[in-house]
């Protein structure tokens, strides 16, 4: 059986390769195992973070099908290493964020180690208890029924970076915001709350600034989906494939919104995968001419 201490090495996981893991369809479960106390007072979480407190870690386990995950607690000491070790006994793939959400603790950790983690610090996350974003049980989201590209959007955001657990519902326009008070939602991209368009910014850039989220890869996706749904196809090239890929599946799913969800969540997959590669400068090219 394993302990922190004999597996410490492989059990590490630092805040750029933590970040290099999110925004994927197989990001690895993030679970949150500050204390209470420590977790009620932060206000911030790391992206699609859960939270589980420590004492019913073992109870939390039973029952749950073994699978990748990362844990973390404020510095990342022996807290999230013995969770980390836990869930591997478990048969988890675990993980523990190095440095932990604070980036390490000062006058504990070396001075080398707290200067490598504040420059670059793991991405976080605001909690948003009035968008029902609390670390704890999944938020409700309501928008419009017929989705093309926002409403498509702001979905796949919300469950790769904020809620993996989100719930999501279309209605028709008339009936948002009843169905938001029936349901105990959040309604987005629609005239007058506070997910939606503001001048030339969408629902999506609304969201990214709503929980503070900041990654170069995400701020050119927003480029681009401003782009395809405000009709100014000048702003990122990508922009006109991602407004044709969506009318045409919209056109496919035009009586199912959530089969066009289901359908256009591998596209934003995609599109992300391309964003962080043009960041990175993996600029590949195609320039194959026929002779």
């Amino acid at each position: 059986m394993e302990t922190a201490n004999t597996a410490a090495a492989d059990l590490c996981l630092t805040p750029s390769a933590f970040a290099a893991l999110l925004g994927r369809p197989d990001t690895p479960l993030i679970l949150d195992v500050r204390h209470p106390e420590r977790f009620a007072l932060s206000p911030s979480l790391l992206p699609s973070a859960m939270h589980v407190a420590p004492q019913v870690l073992a109870d939390w386990l039973k029952d749950r099908p073994a699978q990748s995950a990362v844990v973390y607690c404020v510095y990342g000491h022996e807290l999230s290493q013995n969770a980390a070790v836990q869930l591997r006994n478990a048969g988890w793939a675990a993980r523990y964020l190095l440095g932990g959400i604070e980036g390490g603790e000062p006058g504990v950790d070396g001075s080398a180690l707290i200067q490598a983690l504040s420059a670059a610090p793991a991405p976080l996350i605001r909690k948003r208890p009035d968008l029902g974003v609390t670390g704890i049980g999944g938020s409700r989201w309501v928008t419009r029924a017929g989705p093309k590209i926002d409403r498509v959007a702001c979905p796949w955001l919300i469950r790769r970076f904020i809620d993996r657990d989100a719930a999501f519902f279309y209605v028709p326009a008339d009936e948002v915001l009843a169905q938001t008070a029936l349901r105990q939602a959040v309604a987005f991209d629609i005239p007058g709350v506070p997910i939606a368009h503001e001048g030339e910014r969408c629902s999506f850039d609304a969201l990214l600034g709503a929980f503070g989220l900041s990654l170069p890869a995400l701020d050119l996706l927003a480029a681009i989906v401003r782009g395809a749904d405000t009709d100014r196809l000048d702003l990122a090239p990508p922009a006109a494939g991602l407004l044709a890929v969506s009318l045409g599946m919209a056109r496919r799913h035009a009586t199912d919104d959530r089969a066009m969800l289901e359908a256009m969540v591998p596209v934003y997959d995609a599109l992300y995968a391309w964003c962080l590669d043009q960041v990175d400068g993996n600029l590949e090219a195609h320039n194959w001419s026929p002779q």
